[in-house]
């Protein structure tokens, strides 16, 4: 490391502790309109965090006066991009309940809605807050239904609806990855019957098919041509809507082994 770049990572670190410094020296000062106008300057150049932290402490001073809704408003876009949303969506929120004729209510609904989209967690864990975030976010719709917002919030809802089907579509495969094919078979099923227009209902008639084949030839001789004519169906229903389905090496070679069975069985009555 040369000592010019030496020199300038001090220059910069004795800016960043001054700065610091200043930046409590305001905190505890008991000004709150000086901290009302730094606050601005915090928000106007998106040092988020200082801006929330000032807005915070003087949002009580302010409220039921005309700067109330300014700060409010302010300190939860904040929030918002501190990437606080838990917070940010409660401050939302009261902005809309304490200011129903404000300019801004309409985009403080959005946001507020937005921030339980981001709390909407990985499909693999509970997705209690995805309900919640599609509730709000339907709310928003059906009150401004002309919003210039309305298709972003409908593409939000669609995105964690098709979340909440692959965490049930991942369920119900999961019975056939552990060889619980009768168990597949009914959750494949309600899954395909519950959301028919799913990006997922490929792979959910797949591991369907599957899971009727699976059972079927290892099915006791009594129950097992009956099983193998409901495999075929599935496999039927399969081609028809996706006949170049990327399962199609895998089922061919399921529905040779299905014929053959019928075909012995066949053999047997005749």
């Amino acid at each position: 490391m040369n000592k010019n770049f030496k020199n300038l990572i001090v220059f910069m670190s004795l800016i960043m502790l001054s700065s610091c410094n200043e930046f409590q020296k305001l905190l505890r000062n008991e000004d709150v309109k000086i901290k009302y106008e730094m606050a601005e300057k915090y928000y106007e150049n998106e040092e988020w965090r200082r801006a929330a932290t000032l807005l915070e402490q003087i949002q009580p001073q302010y409220r039921g006066k005309p700067q109330g809704e300014r700060i409010t408003f302010f300190y939860a876009n904040s929030l918002l991009n501190k990437k606080n949303y838990v917070l940010a969506a409660f401050q939302f929120e009261s902005f809309v309940k304490s200011y129903p004729i404000s300019q801004k209510v309409e985009e403080a609904a959005f946001l507020g809605a937005y921030c339980y989209y981001k709390q909407s967690p990985k499909h693999s864990l509970d997705q209690e807050e995805t309900m919640t975030a599609i509730e709000k976010l339907q709310n928003f719709i059906n009150y401004y239904p002309y919003s210039e917002k309305l298709a972003e919030a409908n593409d939000l809802v669609q995105e964690l609806r098709i979340k909440l089907e692959y965490k049930q579509f991942e369920i119900a495969k999961q019975y056939n990855t552990i060889r619980d094919y009768t168990s597949a078979i009914k959750v494949l099923n309600s899954f395909i019957s519950d959301y028919p227009g799913t990006p997922y209902r490929e792979d959910a008639l797949y591991y369907l098919f599957d899971s009727s084949y699976q059972l079927a030839i290892n099915s006791i001789p009594a129950k097992r041509l009956e099983r193998l004519n409901n495999a075929v169906k599935v496999y039927e229903e399969l081609i028809k809507d996706y006949p170049e389905t990327k399962f199609f090496n895998e089922s061919e070679k399921k529905m040779t082994t299905i014929e053959k069975e019928i075909a012995i069985f066949a053999a047997d009555k005749s």
